[in-house]
C-alpha cells in the first residue's frame, strides 16, 4: 500500500509554497504595523516519538515566543488539552451535570481507566536555557517567568513532556468507533493567546479554541505501518515511501521499525494530524495547483468507499466557491481525513467520520472546509464569539451546497430559522455574547452558534442588501485574514461597505434575546398601519396588492440606520424605534399587505404579517 502524505508536491513546488507563505507573512506583519495592530507570534519546533501499542508519546518542544504587545509579560500560559480526559476533570463534571449532555461524552470520561485517560505531563521547562517555575492546573500550565518578556522581545521555551492519547471521546483520541487509530487534535502543549483583552486561558470543557499565529516544524516518529496526514507540508516524502526513483519506480521507505515524518506549516495557529495503518490515500489536483488529499480506511463498506471517491471533485468545487465568494485559499494543500467523532476543522485539514451517505459526507465536508475561512483564516476567538465561527460557516456552506448541488432553494439557511424559533418558543434562548462554556444547555449553545449566527448574515442581506453582504465578506477577508477579528470589526466592515449604521443590529441580535415581531394593524382605503410588537427594531419590506390586482413594494428604513439598502422598492419615510406604529399612504386602494415576503427576517409571529381586506 502506498504511504500517504499530506502534501504530494515536488520539492520545487514546496519551495515555492514556502516562499509564497513567507511573503504572505511579511505582507501581513507590515500591514499590521502600518495599522497599529499587533498580535503575538510563535515558532514551534517539535519532535514526537510515538508508541502505538501503549498510545503514549514523548515530546520535545522548542517554542520561540515573540511579544508584539505593548505590555511587559511576567507570566505565560499553555493549554494542556488532553488533561481534560480524566475522571473528575472540569469537562467530566460539566458533562455529568449539564441538563442535556453531549451524547458522545455523557459520563464516559468518569469511567476511564488509568490506561485510557489522556494526559500531558511537563517533565522540564526552560526559559532561554534556564529552568523556569511552572505548575499544571487542570488543562492549563502556569509559567512564572525568570525574566519578564519586554515589548518587542522574544523568549525561547524548551520543554520535555510525556503524553498519553485518551480513548476517543471528543475530537481527539485513539481507536474511534470507526476504527481510526489516532486522531491527534489538541495534542501538544499549546501557548495560550494574549491580545488586547489580556490572556485567554479558559479550561477545556469541550468547546472550541483560540490560538497564536505562527510557524510549525513538526517531526513525528511512528510505527512504519502507519500513514500520517494533517497540517502542513511533508518535507521528506522519499523517507516515508512516497516518491519515485529515476526509473519511475516507487521508492521503498527507510528500514527500521519506525518512520520519521517531517512536516512544516507556515502561518497557522494550530497543528493536527491523524494516523492509521489502513488508510487509503487519494489526491486531487485542482486547476490552480492546490492538492487535495483524502485519507480514509480501506475496510469501509463499498458504498462508503464510493462516496469518498465521489467526494473529491466536489471538494474542489467547494474550494473554488469559498475562494471566489470570500477570499483565495492561501495554502497549497488541504486534507480531508477520516477520524474524530463527527466533523471538526483544523489548519489545512479536517477530521470527519467516514461512514456516511454521500449527502452527509459532502455536507460535513462543505461545513468543515468553510471553517478554513471562518476561524482558521479569520481567526475569531471561538470561546467568546462562537457565532462568528459556526454561524458564518453555516451561512456560507449552506449556500455552497445549494449552488454546487443545484438544489435551487430560495433560502438555503431556512432550517436555521426553524432551529432559532424552537429555542425561542422553548424559553431557553441565551444571548450570543454568552461565553461558549457558560450556556445552560448544549441545545441553546448549538442554536445560538450555528443557527442564530447564520441568521445574522441572512438578516444582514435584508438590512443592507445581498450584494453589500457579498462585498462585506470579501472586504472582511481582505482586511482581517491572518488576524483575530472581533464582532465590532465585522460590523465596521459592513458599515463601510454599505454606508449604513449597524451598531443597533449588532447589539440587539448578539447581546440581547429581544425578538422580532412586526404586524399589519389596519388598512383603511389607501392608508396602511403597521405595528412593532416585538422589542427588536428592523427595517421593513412591504408588498402591497391593490384592488385592481397590481402590486407595489415599499421599503421602510429604520431611522437609526441613517440610510437604506439598494432596492427597487419605493423607499418611504423611515420608522423610529420609539414609535410602536407607523402609517403610510399609497396611491391606490389596498386589497392586501404582506410584510417581508422574502422571509429573511426572523419574525417570531408571521401570522400577523399579512392582512387582507374583506
Amino acid at each position: 500500500m502506498k504511504k500517504l502524505i499530506l502534501a504530494v508536491l515536488s520539492f520545487s513546488v514546496l519551495s515555492c509554497a514556502s516562499a509564497q507563505n513567507q511573503q504572505i507573512t511579511d505582507n501581513i506583519q507590515q500591514k499590521n504595523r502600518n495599522n497599529g495592530y499587533w498580535q503575538q507570534h510563535v515558532d514551534y519546533t517539535m519532535d514526537i516519538d510515538v508508541d502505538v501499542k501503549k498510545y503514549q508519546y514523548k515530546g520535545k518542544q522548542s517554542l520561540v515566543y515573540t511579544n508584539n504587545s505593548p505590555d511587559v509579560l511576567n507570566k505565560v500560559f499553555y493549554h494542556l488539552y488532553f488533561n481534560a480526559f480524566q475522571p473528575n476533570s472540569q469537562m467530566d463534571v460539566r458533562s455529568r451535570n449539564i441538563q442535556d449532555p453531549d451524547r458522545r461524552v455523557g459520563d464516559r470520561i468518569s469511567k476511564l481507566s488509568s490506561s485510557e485517560i489522556g494526559y500531558i505531563k511537563v517533565k522540564s521547562l526552560k526559559q532561554n536555557g534556564i529552568d523556569v517555575k511552572h505548575e499544571t492546573v487542570g488543562t492549563i500550565l502556569e509559567v512564572t517567568l525568570n525574566q519578564p518578556i519586554q515589548p518587542g522581545e522574544s523568549a525561547t521555551f524548551d520543554m520535555d513532556f510525556d503524553a498519553q492519547v485518551p480513548k476517543q471521546i471528543r475530537r481527539s483520541g485513539r481507536d474511534s468507533k470507526e476504527g481510526v487509530s489516532l486522531s491527534m487534535t489538541q495534542w501538544y502543549p499549546k501557548m495560550a493567546e494574549y491580545d488586547f483583552e489580556g490572556w485567554h486561558t479558559p479550561p477545556y470543557l469541550g468547546r472550541e479554541f483560540h490560538g497564536v499565529w505562527g510557524n510549525f516544524d513538526v517531526t513525528i516518529h511512528i510505527d512504519k505501518k502507519y500513514t500520517v496526514g494533517g497540517t502542513g507540508y511533508l518535507q521528506n516524502p522519499q523517507e516515508v515511501g512516497h516518491g519515485y526513483d529515476t526509473n519511475g519506480l516507487p521508492i521503498e521507505p527507510a528500514k527500521g521499525k519506525k518512520l520519521t515524518w517531517h512536516f512544516t506549516a507556515p502561518n497557522v495557529h494550530d497543528f493536527t494530524w491523524g494516523a492509521d495503518p489502513e488508510f487509503i490515500h487519494d489526491t486531487f489536483t485542482m486547476k490552480n495547483g492546490i492538492v487535495l488529499h483524502f485519507f480514509y480506511k480501506k475496510d469501509l463498506d463499498k458504498m462508503y468507499l464510493e462516496n469518498w471517491k465521489k467526494l473529491q471533485s466536489k471538494t474542489a468545487d467547494l474550494m473554488d466557491y469559498f475562494s471566489k465568494n470570500i477570499g483565495q485559499y492561501p495554502y497549497k494543500q488541504y486534507s480531508v481525513i477520516q477520524g474524530g467523532d463527527g466533523g471538526m476543522e483544523y489548519a489545512m485539514c479536517t477530521l470527519i467520520t467516514g461512514r456516511r451517505s454521500f449527502g452527509s459526507l459532502f455536507g460535513v465536508t462543505a461545513h468543515e472546509l468553510a471553517h478554513t475561512w471562518f476561524q482558521f483564516l479569520l481567526a475569531t476567538n471561538e470561546t467568546k464569539h462562537p457565532w462568528m465561527d459556526e454561524g458564518f460557516t453555516t451561512y456560507i456552506s449552506n449556500k455552497a451546497e445549494d449552488y454546487i448541488m443545484n438544489k435551487g432553494k430560495s433560502n438555503p439557511n431556512a432550517r436555521s430559522y426553524d432551529s432559532y424559533f424552537s429555542v425561542v418558543f422553548g424559553n431557553i434562548e441565551e444571548p450570543l455574547s454568552t461565553h461558549a462554556d457558560r450556556y445552560h444547555t448544549n441545545r441553546a449553545y448549538g442554536m445560538a452558534s450555528y443557527s442564530k449566527g447564520s441568521i445574522f448574515l441572512c438578516q444582514l442581506e435584508y438590512i443592507i442588501g445581498s450584494d453589500n453582504v457579498q462585498k462585506t465578506l470579501k472586504k472582511y477577508f481582505d482586511d482581517f485574514a491572518f488576524k483575530h477579528p472581533t464582532p465590532n470589526d465585522f460590523k465596521r466592515v459592513a458599515e463601510k461597505v454599505s454606508g449604513i449604521h449597524l451598531d443597533w443590529y449588532l447589539n440587539e441580535w448578539t447581546q440581547t434575546t429581544h425578538t422580532i415581531d412586526y404586524g399589519v394593524k389596519a388598512i383603511d382605503g389607501k392608508n396602511v398601519t403597521l405595528e412593532r410588537v416585538g422589542q427588536m427594531p428592523m427595517p421593513i419590506d412591504v408588498e402591497i396588492t391593490y384592488t385592481d390586482g397590481s402590486k407595489e413594494m415599499f421599503n421602510i428604513p429604520l431611522r437609526m440606520m441613517r440610510g437604506n439598502k439598494p432596492t427597487k422598492a419605493k423607499v418611504i419615510e423611515d420608522w423610529t424605534f420609539a414609535h410602536p406604529t407607523y402609517t403610510f399612504t399609497t396611491s391606490k386602494n389596498v386589497k392586501s399587505v404582506e410584510i417581508d415576503p422574502a422571509q429573511l427576517m426572523a419574525d417570531t409571529n408571521v401570522a400577523n404579517n399579512t392582512f387582507n381586506v374583506q
